[in-house]
């Protein structure tokens, strides 16, 4: 009995690697359908669109495989099994209209069980001057536009865990459970929301295929309405054309590294879109990015730079926004310990 079942966890691994192509595809082909035509302005949780990470953000989102550290959580967790031993991150977002986002993340890979984190995300709005219909006024040069003399402030938050488990020296999944609040003061709601993914290494010209998919619970209600939330499904694919692993699609080098990476994104509420981004890296200590995403509702190119000496590393990145929008600036500082 126990040789029978030793011969099926071995065979379990080997079934599951010859089904990844199959489950991405299949993936695709239902994102396409369940996804076909334009949803805009129908989800709530908006924020949740809004990833951290700076690296990501300058490679335009092209970041489902390439991800090696703890921010792989809000990418594709199964990517949290390249954090070798602890990593930890923290990001600061200058977004639109003076909302600042603020994130971290940690992760820590054991021996035996596989990789844990923990992650979250904070959006401060400011204060907001209360003004109502009932408190205009008119008095003689005096003007009262409705404000009331109080003030209120929204946010939106999210936290949760993750884990990441390598089933073979190719394959790798992952899952984060979290629980989303958005408090506008008059309307306030939470919701427990789920993300997974898979990682697979093809050990054939360092060729990675990941897929994820981000945001999946049920609909959001506010007062007396549901809306759905900001699903999103990511499938990519990353390769180094220069590196010093040896097994490079292009050239080998001890001290120059090129990575290519290209994402399909499939939002809920919006058509499809295509993120491909470049990284330039000199002997892992100076790392010079850019992206473009197609099809973007707003967001196009971005750029970013990164120094990395020991185990500290800073990120940079700027995402511009087409001619109506502001940039956006991200900032990430993170440790690792190996």
């Amino acid at each position: 009995m126990k040789t029978i079942l030793s011969k099926v966890l071995i065979m379990i691994p080997n079934f599951i690697h010859k089904l990844i192509p199959l489950a991405l595809l299949v993936s695709f082909l239902c994102s396409n359908i369940a996804y076909s035509f334009d949803k805009s302005g129908t989800t709530s949780f908006q924020f949740l669109s809004v990833r951290p990470s700076s690296r990501a953000a300058s490679l335009a989102g092209a970041f489902s495989t390439i991800a090696d550290n703890s921010e792989a959580s809000f990418w594709n967790p199964a990517c949290l099994v390249k954090v070798q031993n602890m990593d930890a991150s923290i990001s600061y977002i200058d977004y639109f209209l003076d909302v600042k986002m603020y994130s971290f993340s940690a992760a820590y890979t054991t021996q035996d069980w596989g990789t844990f984190g923990i992650f979250g995300l904070y959006t401060d709005v400011g204060t907001i001057e209360e003004t109502t219909r009932d408190a205009i006024s008119v008095s003689g040069d005096n003007i009262n536009p409705g404000l009331t003399g109080r003030t209120f402030t929204p946010y939106q938050l999210y936290g949760g865990i993750s884990y990441a488990k390598s089933l073979t020296n190719k394959f790798s999944f992952g899952i984060n459970v979290k629980y989303v609040e958005e408090n506008l003061i008059y309307a306030k709601t939470g919701e427990v929301v789920f993300d997974g993914g898979i990682n697979f290494n093809t050990n054939y010209k360092s060729i990675q295929i990941g897929a994820s998919i981000k945001n999946f619970g049920k609909d959001v209600k506010y007062i007396d309405k549901a809306y759905p939330i900001p699903q999103t499904l990511n499938i990519g694919v990353s390769t180094n054309l220069i590196g010093n692993t040896g097994n490079n699609l292009l050239v080998d080098s001890d001290i120059h590294k090129l990575l290519f990476a290209y994402d399909i994104i499939q939002p809920r509420d919006y058509a499809q879109e295509h993120a491909v981004g470049m990284e330039y890296s000199y002997d892992n200590m100076i790392a010079l990015r850019v992206g473009y995403k197609f099809n973007g509702d707003q967001e196009g190119l971005s750029a970013g730079f990164g120094l990395h000496y020991q185990s500290l590393r800073v990120d940079y990145a700027y995402s511009a926004f087409g001619d109506y929008l502001p940039a956006v600036h991200r900032i990430t500082l993170g440790f690792e310990l190996r």
